[in-house]
């Protein structure tokens, strides 16, 4: 039970077991008196705690209707704690299990993985690197007409636009919008706008900030696209607005019906999925447009340090551990070794049985992830363009 979006909580009846196994025997007692204690500070509630009267008790043992009159109390009591403290008591570590409340271990165990994989790697790629700025400038200085090697080799295949410009243009885009999305309910999290029991705030956070950060993705999909050349600049601004919608709204109508069909609460009522219609077609679609517009007429041209050549060189076979899959397990394994432990803790928290349980979960996971796909997806393409433009415009490239 909640009030002024406080948690409040008590027994409404006990059972009596009389030392005897079999439950037909044990009496079972409803409590009819209920008694709010309320604390609070000028014209503010800041906390509420609820009891029952034991002494007002109704007998349900035997199994026949009965007619029950319900009291209630309430106590107020003034308090000198101010309303922005009132929610620390309702912290999520209070109620935890001793295990599962601080696991700063696995924490700080999680960071220096990552910091001492990432910094090993960067100081093998930093010393190769160094090796081959050296090795081909004694190569441009001996002799001008000498073959080239190593990634020097490729530099006029390295910049080339890739086939389905659409598509990536629509992924960067959107990938973009999400990561700013994720800043921005990061921020709001610091400054204390979400708290345990402030039920559907993030969510209608998430739907709001959705809406207004959706012309950064018609912005940089549009004007991506145009940088590598693209004529259809409608067909993107499209791909990109149903790119994540599109599987997350397949999904919530799924995870919806499941929850209809067995009448659960977690089913969206009929009058809050239109008004997410409606901020999807006044706010979000307007916005993307606009976003697409700009991006469209910002004349924006795809700078390459290097020359594309017009023939793309032909690649040669390559081994089994270089290949598409291999590679995503790969590049995978750094992120894992840093979440592998805090999943214990995550799954610790969880309580799933039933069908519609495990569709929820895995449903929304999936779109979560699918979410992260395309937000660190941008971010690994903007940190791979950055690097690979450094270091050709380090070199000359005929």
């Amino acid at each position: 039970m909640y009030y002024d979006d406080l948690p409040l909580w008590g027994f409404i009846g006990k059972v009596e077991k009389g030392g005897k196994a079999d439950p037909s025997e044990w009496k079972y007692y409803l409590y009819r008196h209920i008694i709010f204690d309320i604390l609070y500070n000028n014209d503010r509630v800041i906390e509420i705690n609820v009891h029952t009267d034991q002494s007002a008790l109704v007998d349900l043992t035997e199994d026949k209707e009965t007619n029950v009159d319900f009291l209630y109390s309430v106590k107020w009591k003034e308090t000198p704690t101010p309303f922005e403290k009132r929610m620390e008591k309702y912290s999520s570590s209070s109620n935890l299990p001793h295990h599962l409340e601080v696991h700063w271990f696995s924490i700080i165990n999680s960071c220096v993985t990552v910091l001492l994989l990432t910094g090993f790697l960067a100081t093998i790629l930093m010393r190769v690197l160094k090796n081959d700025f050296v090795k081909y400038a004694h190569d441009e200085e001996a002799a001008d007409d000498q073959e080239e090697s190593g990634w020097k080799y490729i530099h006029g295949d390295v910049f080339r636009f890739p086939k389905n410009k659409s598509l990536f243009s629509a992924a960067l885009g959107t990938g973009t919008q999400l990561f700013a999305l994720t800043t921005f309910i990061f921020l709001l999290a610091l400054v204390g706008v979400f708290y345990p029991y402030n039920r559907g705030a993030l969510f209608t956070a998430l739907v709001v900030i959705y809406a207004l950060t959706s012309g950064i993705a018609g912005y940089i999909a549009t004007s991506f696209y145009c940088q590598l050349e693209g004529t259809n600049w409608v067909r993107n601004l499209l791909l990109t607005g149903c790119l994540f919608c599109g599987p997350l709204f397949l999904t919530f109508c799924f995870l919806n019906t499941v929850a209809i069909a067995y009448s659960a609460t977690a089913a969206l009522p009929f009058g809050t999925i239109c008004v997410i219609v409606l901020i999807w077609t006044l706010v979000t679609f307007p916005l993307l447009v606009l976003g697409g517009i700009a991006g469209k007429n910002s004349k924006s041209e795809f700078q390459a340090p290097c020359r594309t050549t017009k023939y793309p060189r032909e690649i040669p076979p390559l081994p089994w551990y270089r290949k598409t899959i291999p590679q995503m397990a790969m590049a995978g394994f750094l992120p894992f070794s840093a979440i592998y432990i805090e999943l214990y803790y995550y799954y610790a928290r969880s309580d799933m049985s039933g069908f519609m349980q495990t569709s929820f979960f895995f449903g929304y996971m999936a779109c979560i992830c699918y979410a992260f796909f395309l937000m660190l997806g941008m971010v690994g393409f903007r940190a791979a363009l950055f690097f690979v433009r450094h270091i050709y415009k380090s070199i000359k490239c005929e």
